[in-house]
């Protein structure tokens, strides 16, 4: 693995999200580890040091990370698949929310819903743009809009990490709805109108 930026933080993002074992450190039930420990860790396998750690942290363009006060812990802030409580406070939902995916996977979620498929939440986005841009790293985008205003009124929980993403256990498929290239702004103006 090069010393590039991009390639490191995904690297540090496989180790805080799914296997911190690969470098030989542990988490807390919170998610976080050691920032010297990981340093270490890393450097095992790749060049880094604190200073492109904390480059990497702070223009990360999605947020993936965060440091405790004194930087001495980091985690990653959502997106696991190891059991972690990231500390999250329930939140309201907006109305709607958006999921973006790949084609493949359109005729399973529309019998099943959504489901976390190996993390511990189905991630959701604010608006469909975003949804779109998620969708494609798994292929043609498939965007499926989320009553989540509904859902959460009929008792669904919500969350919302730090880096704005939408997060909660299944969307069962009464609440979704797949948007269209060609009627996607119709649907979403529909929905919001009631």
């Amino acid at each position: 693995m090069k010393r590039d930026p991009v390639s490191v933080s995904k690297f540090i993002s496989l180790i805080l999200r799914h296997h911190p074992e690969v470098i030989g450190i542990t988490v807390d039930e919170h998610g976080w580890a050691d920032t010297e420990e990981l340093i270490r860790g890393v450097n095992s396998r790749v060049p880094m040091d604190r200073n492109l750690l904390e480059e990497i942290v702070s223009t990360d363009a999605k947020q993936r990370y965060s440091f405790n006060a004194n930087h001495t812990k980091i985690r990653a802030n959502q997106g696991h698949s190891i059991a972690v409580d990231v500390e999250l406070s329930e939140q309201k939902p907006p109305e709607l929310l958006y999921h973006g995916t790949g084609e493949k996977s359109v005729r399973s979620i529309e019998v099943q819903g959504l489901r976390p498929m190996g993390r511990l939440y189905v991630h959701l986005s604010s608006d469909p743009q975003t949804a779109a841009r998620v969708g494609a790293r798994h292929g043609r985008p498939a965007v499926f809009l989320v009553k989540a205003g509904q859902m959460h009124r009929n008792g669904s929980v919500f969350y919302r990490s730090v880096n704005g993403v939408w997060l909660t256990d299944h969307v069962p498929k009464e609440y979704l709805i797949r948007l269209h290239p060609d009627e996607r702004w119709d649907c979403v103006r529909k929905q919001k109108g009631k």
